[in-house]
Formats: C-alpha cells, sequence, structure tokens
C-alpha cells in the first residue's frame, strides 16, 4: 500500500509503505497524544499518510516502540515556553483590569465582569503568544515520510519561528489568530466559573468571601472550572490546528468548518478532549494552586511590614 500527498509544490509520492510513515512530535506526552489522536485519528482529510491510532494506550504504545522515553519528551521547550509565558502574561493582566474595575468601589465583580475581564487578558495574551502556539503545531505535524521543500523542514522551535517569518511573514505566525480570539471565551468561562465556585464554597461553609482555601479545596475548584470550559469551547481547538497545518490548506475558518462538519460531523469538533482533558486539568490545578498560595503569602508578608 502506497501513499501520494497533495501539496502547494505538487504530487509527492513516496514507495514507503502507509504504516512507515509517522509523525515528528515536539511536546511532552500527554501533548503528542492529543494531537495524535485529536487530530490525526482520521482519514477523511486527504493525507492518507497520517498515522492511525486506535486510542491514548496504542498510542503511547506506538511512540514508546518507535521512539523510546525520548520520543515522548521531543520538544518540551516550545510547550514550557508558550505555557510559561501564556500563564504569566493571563494572571498579570487579568488582576491588573480586575483591579482597575474595582478600584473606588466597595462591592465585588459580577459574573459577566469576571467573563469580560478574563476575555480581555486572553486576548491581550494571545497577540504576544499566538507565534508560539504555530510553532508547536507546525513542530507537532512533520511527518518522515513527507518530502517537504526546505522551507517546511523544521530542526526546532527558533528554527521554525525564523522560516514561518521568511517564507510567509508576520501573517503566517498569526495563523488561526481569528479562532485563538474566540478562544478567550475558554479562559473566560474558567475564571468566571472558578471565581464564583470560590465564592459560592466560603459562602456554603460561612466563611468570608476572600478566605484562604486548603489545597485540596483549590484542586477541586479548579478542576471543575477547567472541566467545564474545555467541555464548552473545545471544538476552537481543532479548527485553529487545521488552520495552522502546514499540510493542509483551507481558505479561513468558515472552510475549516464546513469540510469538518461534511466529513467528519459533530465529532469531527470533539476529536482528542479526552487526552485534552488528561494533559490540561492536572497543569491548571498546579498552577492555581501555586498562584493562590503564593499570593496569600505574599500578602500576608506585606501586611506584617506594614
Amino acid at each position: 500500500m502506497f501513499y501520494s500527498l497533495k501539496a502547494e509544490e505538487g504530487i509527492i509520492k513516496s514507495s514507503r509503505p502507509i504504516f512507515k510513515a509517522r509523525p515528528i512530535f515536539k511536546a511532552g506526552p500527554t501533548d503528542k497524544t492529543d494531537f495524535l489522536l485529536g487530530w490525526m485519528n482520521y482519514v477523511s482529510d486527504g493525507l492518507e499518510l497520517r498515522p492511525k491510532y486506535n486510542g491514548i494506550l496504542h498510542c503511547l504504545t506506538t511512540i514508546w516502540k518507535l521512539d523510546g522515553l525520548r520520543g515522548l519528551y521531543q520538544g518540551v521547550t516550545p510547550n514550557v515556553w508558550g505555557a510559561g509565558l501564556s500563564w504569566g502574561l493571563y494572571f498579570f493582566f487579568y488582576n491588573a483590569i480586575k483591579s482597575y474595575k474595582t478600584e473606588g468601589r466597595a462591592e465585588r465583580l459580577e459574573a459577566t465582569e469576571y467573563l469580560v475581564s478574563a476575555a480581555e487578558a486572553g486576548a491581550m495574551t494571545l497577540c504576544i503568544t499566538n507565534p508560539l502556539w504555530v510553532t508547536k503545531t507546525r513542530l507537532m505535524l512533520q511527518y518522515d515520510a513527507v518530502i517537504n521543500s526546505p522551507h517546511r523542514q523544521y530542526k526546532g522551535m527558533f528554527d521554525t519561528l525564523v522560516k514561518i517569518y521568511k517564507y510567509e511573514g508576520v501573517r503566517g505566525l498569526y495563523k488561526g489568530f481569528v479562532p485563538g480570539l474566540f478562544g478567550t471565551s475558554h479562559g473566560a468561562l474558567q475564571f468566571m466559573a472558578y471565581e464564583l465556585l470560590k465564592l459560592k464554597y466560603n459562602q456554603h461553609i460561612n466563611r468570608l468571601p476572600e478566605a484562604q482555601l486548603s489545597t485540596v479545596e483549590y484542586i477541586s475548584v479548579a478542576a471543575l472550572s477547567k472541566i467545564f470550559a474545555v467541555a464548552a469551547t473545545y471544538p476552537y481547538q481543532v479548527v485553529r490546528a487545521r488552520l495552522q497545518d502546514q499540510h493542509m490548506f483551507y481558505s479561513g475558518v468558515i472552510d475549516v468548518i464546513t469540510k469538518t462538519w461534511r466529513k467528519e460531523g459533530i465529532g469531527g469538533f470533539y476529536k482528542g478532549i479526552a487526552p485534552n482533558l488528561i494533559r490540561v486539568t492536572p497543569a491548571c490545578c498546579i498552577t492555581f494552586v501555586v498562584y493562590e498560595n503564593v499570593s496569600h503569602f505574599l500578602l500576608d508578608l506585606r501586611e506584617k511590614r506594614k
């Protein structure tokens, strides 16, 4: 069995069997599994060379057999840069916006105000970090079996950034930006749910609204808010990733949505949601626990110095 790939350079043919085609992924193990299942485990996109997997375990064991432990952690660098910068900027912008809105008023913010504040913080963060997410997607969607032109062969994060800018300009670095803006609703919903869950929980057990929770309580609130946000906004991640894929060529967001719906139905917009939840929920819980405890520690320290 052989395959061919229709690309900008024409028809690329190979005599290698399809089962030997495999992607070169640049992410951590759960990130890699998320993309493998959510993005590549379908055959209706015209790319027969994409590897096919039966589930999370099959995906992980296949990567282990082909690339070993090192293969599961290839390209962790863009993940660390992207996630670290995004969280740092998001918390900075979010708290700055909240402080601005609450200045000079005694009452707490409403749910809609939390929602808008988080959306504004997300939009500002995306303007800075979108090139990193394009880089991550390009690296994750390279294949051993694809004979790419030189400008589509990437060796690492900085090489990818340079080549995208050189051959595609600033526009290439901001592919998927529009669905990414819609994706700010993810953070907005998450932070709104998180703030309201904390408030309602403290009211339920007769504590002050701003009272510090225990580690277990923070983990529970963060996990519930994250699961809610992912379930509500996951389709935008599929649309954005497909726009950023260097092997496929869409005219825009509407084109991606139309083709995905026609070829895969509603399920196409939720492929990979299970490994995505496994990947992002623990990270989210850890981030919120550290943030809340460090914030309270610094506030207490400032109060003691007064």
